[in-house]
């Protein structure tokens, strides 16, 4: 029998549907259609400067918002021929790990919900607008923050903001605690995900998995340690890794991961160093709302970065970093002026969903839901 799951938003951030041919309650094949969100952000992104351009990024994985804008900012960065200030560039990594944290709070807890279980989605959810109360403090959004810029970041932290992510931090371990207590150990949530959604670490490898959907197959694969970016080696965190595969081991590590970027975050408020929050060039950076109040200069570069951007050399950069999700890179070309010429996005959750195909082969039609839980997608990204 042939049934439609969908077109719906079945926990899924954006409109799913699958095709789905069934053998009574066994899925024989699994076909995934996409393209109900499409909103050509790619193109768009060709004809806005490359500052305009940045709030696009947020609003492809709104789930961890921060984390991609640092791929965004560091892709203009190599372009440009830049360096960071390195309190700007522990900043980024106190915001990405924080975006990190939010994420798989998300999924964690959205998991079990799908399988039955609601409490730890109210826990979590808790923790998570705690997050975004943070994100507020910081620069005055909540979800949209566009506040990685190339060059640095917008503004400096508020006073006393690193002793409330301390606060903050040190209370989420006990909330994972918790929720281990009530989920991990739980052998209704274990029946409803051990052994669902297997893959192997060739086949991952072969359908171009990145993230948690890599690692929960025993491969450690971290752009954070291979390729380090924005002073990540100067942290020292572990890379979780799975054994089987499957939903379980993908709602294990990012638990794990979860406690991993809590050891991050703490490390960068102990050792955050003093000094610029941005590039010191003029013609790139925006000047300090200050500044423009008493130099006739700075007010000149703000009106001309504002209306004409800065003008980027002619290259082109393939740029990844590690999002909570896997890997999030973008090929781009600039010829000389103040728009990018091509832009070209590789989400992860493009690749995690045509990869279900393989991963929901001969599973039972109740365990579709699960699974694309597990896979941690967003539309977003998807249907660019």
């Amino acid at each position: 029998m042939w049934i439609n799951f969908g077109p719906q938003h079945p926990a899924a951030h954006g409109v799913l549907r699958l095709i789905l041919e069934l053998d009574g309650e066994t899925v024989v094949r699994l076909d995934p259609h996409i393209g109900f969100l499409h909103r050509a952000t790619e193109k768009l992104m060709e004809s806005k400067h490359y500052n305009q351009n940045l709030p696009f990024m947020d609003r492809l994985d709104y789930v961890s918002t921060m984390a991609n804008e640092q791929g965004y900012a560091i892709a203009v960065e190599k372009l440009l021929n830049i360096e960071v200030p390195s309190r700007a560039k522990a900043i980024r990594v106190l915001c990405s790990e924080l975006s990190r944290i939010a994420n798989h709070l998300l999924n964690v807890s959205g998991t079990v919900l799908d399988a039955g279980g609601i409490t730890p989605f109210f826990w979590m959810c808790e923790e998570r607008e705690k997050i975004y109360e943070l994100f507020e403090r910081l620069c005055g959004a909540r979800v949209h923050n566009a506040y990685l810029k190339p060059g640095g970041v917008v503004m400096d932290l508020p006073i006393g903001f690193l002793d409330d992510v301390y606060e903050f931090c040190s209370k989420l371990g006990e909330r994972c605690d918790e929720t281990e207590d009530l989920v991990t150990g739980n052998r209704l949530y274990y029946a409803r995900t051990a052994g669902i959604g297997i893959v192997s670490a060739h086949e991952a490898l072969n359908l171009g998995f990145t993230g948690p959907m890599l690692r929960s197959t025993g491969v450690k694969w971290d752009l954070r340690i291979a390729h380090p970016y924005d002073g990540y080696d100067l942290y020292d965190f572990d890379v979780p890794v799975g054994t089987f595969g499957d939903c379980y081991d993908r709602h294990l590590l990012r638990l794990c991961e979860l406690r991993e970027s809590i050891r991050i975050i703490n490390q960068v408020i102990d050792t955050i160093p003093e000094g610029e929050i941005r590039n010191d060039d003029s013609k790139i950076s925006l000047p300090l709302r200050h500044e423009m109040k008493t130099s006739m200069e700075a007010l000149i570069h703000h009106f001309k970065l504002c209306t004409e951007g800065y003008l980027v050399p002619p290259g082109a950069t393939y740029t990844a970093v590690e999002c909570p999700k896997g890997e999030l890179g973008l090929y781009m070309v600039a010829d000389g002026t103040s728009k990018p010429y091509r832009v070209h996005l590789r989400p992860c959750s493009y690749n995690h969903l045509s990869g279900i195909t393989v991963l929901g082969r001969r599973c039972m039609l109740a365990d579709v839901c699960i699974l694309i839980a597990s896979l941690d997608i967003v539309f977003g990204d998807v249907d660019r």
